[in-house]
């Protein structure tokens, strides 16, 4: 990835950068109210919080927001592993929820499951602040090389 923060920066700064980053890139992750906590080519954390107007009956997140969420830090995970001058794009997900978001920080940490030339796959947890896995969100990336 390009834009990538200097590695002699803090890790907080390289976090609110990487938070600028994605916000900047993906202007829908501003509106999701993401924030990157850290993010390398072995993983990528962030978090969200809960509010009454993501939910859905019974005041739980609503699921296509815990998607975006996942999809959005796996993307990120994604980027994180890609060559100079790629780009990606997600062909393909699928997201199992396990149990409802209805209070607190939402913990998002997506990890590479496989790191092709055409392809990365990338396992994304989205846990509670109790740390109970709420979803699990696997997700396939193509790789589009000579794109930034």
């Amino acid at each position: 990835m390009t834009d990538d923060p200097p590695a002699d920066r803090s890790e907080r700064e390289r976090a609110a950068e990487y938070t600028a980053l994605i916000r900047r890139i993906m202007p829908f992750c501003d509106v999701l109210g993401l924030t990157v906590v850290s993010a390398s080519p072995e993983r990528v954390e962030a978090t969200v919080e809960w509010t009454e107007e993501r939910t859905t009956v019974f005041g739980g997140l609503h699921g296509g927001y815990v998607m975006a969420v996942a999809d959005s830090a796996g993307a990120l995970c994604a980027a994180q592993n890609l060559a100079e001058g790629a780009g990606t794009s997600t062909i393909e997900s699928k997201t199992n929820f396990l149990r409802p978001i209805k209070e607190g920080t939402a913990t998002i940490v997506s990890t590479p499951v496989h790191v092709g030339r055409t392809t990365i796959v990338v396992q994304t947890e989205v846990l509670r602040a109790d740390g109970k896995r709420a979803a699990i969100t696997t997700q396939t990336q193509a790789v589009h090389p000579g794109q930034s």
